[in-house]
C-alpha cells in the first residue's frame, strides 16, 4: 500500500513510524529539511518540497497512492494538499483541520466533491477522551462502542480489588459478564488467557455491556471513588474549549489560563455556565486552593508542556483530587508519566494516528484505537458475508498468537464472546491485538479471502 503524507508534525512523524513498522511504502513531504531528518533511521522516504507543489506531488508518486494525508499545522494547506492529491489520482485523502464547523454532518458531502474524504480535528478527539473518562472517576480510560452497547474500561488494580491472583478462567467464564482482553505489567503487555492471573497494580483492560458498569466498580474495589462534580483544568487551548463544551451539564469546570488575553478570547467561546475563567497560573498552590482544589474531584492539565501538567498532576494528587488528566505530547514521556500514577493520559498525536491508520485496512474497519500505555490495538471490524470469521466458532478460527475477540454489536445490542460463539455477516467486531498484528487480522474479516 502507497501512503504519501505531508507534514513531518507531531502528527505526521508519529504516523510515519508506525507506517514503517507495517512495511507500507510511505512518502513523507515537508518543507523543513530539520524536521525530515528525525526520521532518518525509520523506512520512510522523506521529500523536502512544499506540500502543495503539484510537481512535488506528482515526484511523490501521489497518482498511485491509496491514501494521501494532510497534516501539517495549516488547515488551509492540508487541505488544498488533499484536493490536489484527490486530482492527481489518489484514492482516498485526510485533512487535519482547525476548524469546528466542517465537522458538521452536513459539510461531508461537501468536502467528498471537493476531494477530501475524511477529516480530522485531534483536539476534539482528545476532548471526546477526556469527557469520556471525566464520567467515571475510577477508570484510566473509557471508549463506547456503538454508542455504548459495548464498552471498554481500563481500570489500575489496587489491593482492594476482589478478583486479583486468581485464574482468569475463574472470573471470565461463558457467563460472566466482562472479559479481560489486556493487561500492562512493568512495563510489559499481554493478551491474556485462561490461566493468566490479575496482580496488583495491573493495568487491566475490561469488555463489557452498559448495565455491568456497577458491578465491575464493586469487583476492581472502586466503589468508594467520588462521582466528579468539579473539575479544574489548567491551560486554556483548544483542548480545553473543546473539553468545556463536551463535559456534561451536571459537572461545574473552571478554566485557569496565565495569558490574559487568552482568558478574554475564552469568555468569547465558552458561556459562563460551560465554563468559568480565571486568569492565574495553574501551578500556582495558593491559586489552587482558592479556587477550591481540596473540593475538586478531576485536574486536568492541558498546557502545551509535558512536564508541566505532570508535575502539576502530581500537585493535584497530593492536595486530595481523586482524577487527574495529563496532555503528554512528548511520547517519551509516557512510561514516565505512567510509572508516576498520573493517571489518564492524553496524547492527541497518537489519537488522530489511529483514526488515520484505520483508512489504511482493506477489511470494513469502523474504528480504530491504538491502547498506548500498552502498545496494543483495539480495531472493530464488520464481519463480511463469506468471511472466515464468519464460518466457524471462536474457538476454531486459528487467530493470531497476541490476538483476542473480546465482544460484539449485532443489530445494535452488544454482547460478549467467548470460545463457543458464532461471529454472523453484519456483527460489528472488537479484536485486540498487540502492535504490528492488524493486517493479520483483517484477512479474517475481508470477503472471498483464499485460504
Amino acid at each position: 500500500m502507497k501512503i504519501v503524507i505531508v507534514g513531518a508534525g507531531a502528527v505526521g512523524t508519529h504516523l510515519s513510524k508506525l507506517l514503517s513498522r507495517e512495511h507500507q511504502d510511505c512518502v513523507l513531504i515537508d518543507g523543513d529539511e530539520e524536521r525530515l531528518g528525525t526520521l532518518s533511521e525509520y523506512d520512510v522516504m522523506t521529500y523536502q518540497a512544499s506540500p502543495t507543489s503539484i510537481q512535488a506531488l506528482k515526484e511523490a508518486g501521489v497518482e498511485h497512492a491509496d491514501l494521501f494525508v494532510g497534516v501539517t499545522p495549516e488547515e488551509s494547506t492540508n487541505l488544498n494538499a488533499c484536493i490536489l492529491a484527490h486530482a492527481l489520482g489518489a484514492k482516498k485523502t485526510v485533512a487535519r483541520i482547525d476548524n469546528y464547523e466542517y465537522l458538521s454532518p452536513e459539510h461531508q458531502a461537501f468536502f467528498k466533491n471537493l476531494g477530501v474524504d475524511s477529516l480530522i480535528y485531534p483536539e476534539v478527539l482528545a476532548a471526546i477522551d477526556i469527557t469520556n473518562g471525566l464520567k467515571l472517576s475510577w477508570v484510566r480510560q473509557r471508549w463506547d462502542v456503538h454508542d455504548g452497547a459495548l464498552i471498554l474500561l481500563g481500570i489500575k488494580l489496587r489491593e482492594a480489588a476482589e478478583i486479583l491472583n486468581q485464574p482468569l478462567r475463574n472470573l471470565c467464564g461463558p457467563d460472566d459478564p466482562y472479559h479481560v482482553v489486556a493487561i500492562k505489567r512493568n512495563g510489559d503487555t499481554l493478551i491474556p488467557g485462561g490461566m493468566d492471573e490479575l496482580r496488583v497494580n495491573d493495568l487491566v483492560y475490561f469488555m463489557t455491556t452498559k448495565e455491568y458498569i456497577p458491578y465491575i466498580r464493586k469487583i476492581v474495589g472502586k466503589e468508594h471513588y467520588t462521582d466528579v462534580k468539579n473539575v479544574i483544568i489548567m491551560g486554556g487551548g483548544k483542548t480545553a474549549v473543546r473539553a468545556a463544551l463536551t463535559i456534561p451539564n451536571y459537572m461545574s469546570v473552571k478554566i485557569i489560563e496565565k495569558d490574559a488575553q487568552r482568558c478574554e478570547k475564552l469568555n468569547e467561546l465558552l458561556e459562563k455556565d460551560e465554563a468559568m475563567v480565571i486568569h492565574g497560573d495553574g501551578r500556582d498552590l495558593g491559586l489552587l486552593e482558592e479556587e477550591g482544589i481540596r473540593n475538586t474531584q478531576a485536574f486536568v492539565a492541558l498546557t502545551g508542556n509535558a512536564e508541566t501538567n505532570i508535575l502539576a498532576c502530581l500537585t493535584a494528587k497530593k492536595l486530595g483530587v481523586r482524577k487527574t488528566v495529563a496532555m503528554v505530547e512528548n511520547l517519551d514521556y509516557v512510561s514516565m508519566a505512567e510509572s508516576l500514577d498520573i493517571g489518564t493520559i492524553i496524547n492527541k498525536k497518537t489519537i488522530a494516528a489511529s483514526h488515520i491508520f484505520q483508512m489504511m485496512l482493506d477489511a470494513d474497519v469502523e474504528n480504530l484505537r491504538s491502547l498506548m500505555l500498552v502498545d496494543a490495538e483495539v480495531a472493530e471490524f464488520t464481519a463480511s458475508e463469506g468471511s472466515k470469521v464468519t464460518k466457524k466458532p471462536v474457538k476454531d478460527l486459528g487467530l493470531p498468537f497476541g490476538a483476542t475477540i473480546g465482544g460484539l454489536v449485532r443489530k445494535g445490542v452488544g454482547m460478549l464472546v467467548n470460545g463457543n460463539s458464532q461471529i454472523q455477516a453484519g456483527d460489528s467486531v472488537m479484536v485486540f491485538c498487540h502492535e504490528q498484528k492488524l493486517n493479520n487480522i483483517e484477512k479474517f474479516f475481508k470477503k472471498n479471502t483464499i485460504w
